[in-house]
């Protein structure tokens, strides 16, 4: 196949470019490599994506409606992936227009050339953050979404709206992932298991929020890229039993799905910082601190659709998910 990915020098989509080139797709890869974090780690995973032959890069932002739209026509792609995206729940309150343009601008530009382009799947991030305030455990596809917590959250549920529409008008089959907290290897520097290394093996304390009462489904990147890859190759289809007076909110009569990808097995913080801890060798000094504005205090995956349709549930435990982190990070930063 000929697949597009878009933030291909970040975490996700750096990790599901290597998968997609090493079966022997042909790929295109997007990002405007900006400064959110540091630009030579994203160089530096663009640096192992372009040993392929099977490999192109493109310097671009989702937000030029001209650049993408020749994107498109100089390309026939069969498959796009939207893993380009402004990340964080705490940013999205500093810098809003930072998400109004990517998440919402940048998600329309491409939703417009897979209109035009008879592009047969498009397959986007979406994120366990849209279900904001609900408190029934695990989160379920099945349920309402409609109460976000932070502008991060309602573009990424305004995404799944986008998408479902242009189901409905041009039959386009797109299916929407919500990840859980993905870590590992490559990982992004914004987030906590990268923040917490980096400050314990300078001896220095880590902010614990929620006063470490948080619990996160964490997942590793390589369950994650393997979930994609299968959602990937079976494109969505509509729902034939849907009904309005009982509305699904996972699927749709049109060719449009949403599905969660987690671990299924939520994890209390402190027992991740003490994973951490163990695969360090030191001992955390933990800042504890209040929770956040715009975060919840849980996450947690309900997995039965996921499974049963794509025959695949993520295995990596923490604390072996943790150590390779750690492996990564020692040799990356040669510490």
């Amino acid at each position: 196949m000929k697949v597009l990915v878009t933030g291909a020098a970040g975490f996700i989509g750096s990790a599901l470019s290597m998968r997609l080139l090493q079966r022997g797709d042909e790929m295109v890869g997007v990002d405007n490599l900006n400064d959110y974090y540091d630009v030579d780690l994203k160089q530096d995973r663009l640096n192992r994506l372009k040993t392929y032959g099977n490999f192109q890069f493109e310097h671009l932002d989702i937000v030029n409606r001209e650049e993408m739209a020749a994107l498109f026509v100089s390309n026939q792609f069969n498959v796009v992936v939207n893993l380009a995206a402004q990340a964080g729940v705490r940013y999205s309150i500093e810098n809003p227009f930072a998400y109004i343009d990517t998440n919402l601008v940048g998600f329309g530009n491409i939703l417009e050339g897979c209109r035009h382009h008879e592009v047969g799947h498009l397959v986007y991030a979406s994120s366990s953050s849209v279900y904001g305030s609900n408190t029934a455990m695990p989160f379920s596809i099945h349920d309402n979404v409609d109460h976000p917590l932070s502008l991060y959250a309602a573009t990424k549920k305004a995404n799944e709206l986008m998408a479902h529409t242009y189901s409905n008008l041009y039959g386009l089959p797109t299916t929407g992932l919500r990840f859980f907290t993905v870590y590992g290897p490559w990982g992004r520097p914004d987030m906590a298991l990268f923040k917490f290394t980096r400050a314990m093996l300078a001896s220095e304390s880590i902010p614990v929020f929620n006063f470490g009462n948080h619990r996160r489904d964490f997942t590793y990147i390589d369950d994650v890229v393997e979930g994609v890859i299968r959602v990937i190759d079976q494109p969505a289809t509509s729902n034939p039993n849907w009904n309005s007076d009982q509305p699904d909110s996972g699927s749709s009569l049109s060719p449009w799905r949403v599905y969660n990808i987690g671990n299924n097995s939520p994890v209390e913080l402190i027992d991740y910082i003490g994973a951490l801890e163990n695969a360090l060798g030191v001992k955390a000094d933990m800042e504890l601190l209040p929770m956040q504005s715009g975060d919840v205090p849980d996450t947690y995956a309900d997995l039965g659709d996921f499974v049963s349709e794509f025959d695949y549930k993520p295995t990596m435990s923490v604390a072996e998910g943790v150590r390779l982190f750690v492996k990564w990070y020692r040799e990356y930063f040669n510490v």
